[in-house]
């Protein structure tokens, strides 16, 4: 990775119909507007698909699912309605009891727009999360809050094997942190390369301090040593005896004795 960008070029996400990632694609495209980010909009059915294939680095999914070799993040939870021909009886309720329908919810596994023009088509009545309905908008078609039945939680998830900084980045996008948190990877490495650099000023800095902390020491050394100019034997003043400006070791030697 170019340690001038704050993270690998490109991101690709999918999502399922009804999640609405478009906050966290602003905050994504606010933060690193050179790095561009790729959305696709896939079937419930085939949610992981586009991880699992590849296509995408991470994916908005609706949960359960198949979280073998994925990481997945639990976000929040979709209001589940149930949805009719318009003029069904429903529409005279403000919620739907779940024991009330029951009767008349019909299996599909397919997508939810399959689903809903299987409704419009007189096939029965169909539960779905509300932001689905909404997202279509079927104008053939009522849908009321139901009660007794759990909730479509939303989920973020992309491959275990898949740690690079760009999808750390983005999940923290999601998870509400700042540009500036401690948590965030580009935040993080920017850290460790400011602490591996405090860690070669500081070893460069008591390099420079003991190499000049040893030339200090040979030259003080040097100095309590005292020894003479080079070439000097002994200190001036201290020749041989009989040399010039000494005295002779016998001060009448050369006179006459008297007889």
């Amino acid at each position: 990775m170019d340690s001038e960008s704050p993270v690998p070029a490109g991101l690709r996400v999918a999502f399922v119909a009804g999640v609405s990632p478009g906050k966290w694609f602003r905050r994504w495209e606010e933060r690193f507007p050179e790095t561009p980010l790729a959305s696709e909009m896939v079937d419930d059915g085939a949610q992981l698909a586009a991880v699992r294939e590849g296509r995408a680095d991470l994916a908005f999914i609706r949960l359960p699912a198949d979280r073998e070799g994925l990481h997945v993040i639990p976000l929040y939870e979709e209001v589940p309605v149930v949805v009719a021909p318009k003029g069904h009886e429903i529409q005279a309720f403000d919620e739907v009891p779940f024991a009330e329908i029951e009767d008349e919810l019909f299996e599909y596994d397919g997508g939810a727009s399959e689903r809903l023009d299987l409704v419009e088509g007189g096939a029965g009545l169909a539960i779905l999360p509300m932001s689905v309905v909404r997202h279509f908008n079927r104008k053939e078609l009522r849908y009321r809050p139901v009660t007794g039945v759990p909730g479509y939680e939303v989920g973020v998830a992309w491959l275990r094997d898949n740690e690079s900084e760009t999808v750390q980045e983005f999940i923290g996008i999601v998870r509400g942190r700042s540009a500036s948190s401690s948590r965030q990877a580009s935040v993080q490495r920017d850290q460790q390369e400011a602490a591996k650099q405090r860690r070669s000023d500081r070893a460069s800095s008591q390099s420079a301090e003991a190499k000049a902390r040893n030339e200090a020491s040979r030259a003080a050394k040097a100095a309590r040593s005292g020894k003479p100019a080079r070439g000097t034997g002994k200190p001036a003043g201290q020749g041989k005896p009989g040399a010039a400006g000494g005295r002779s070791r016998h001060s009448g030697a050369g006179r006459r004795r008297p007889r």
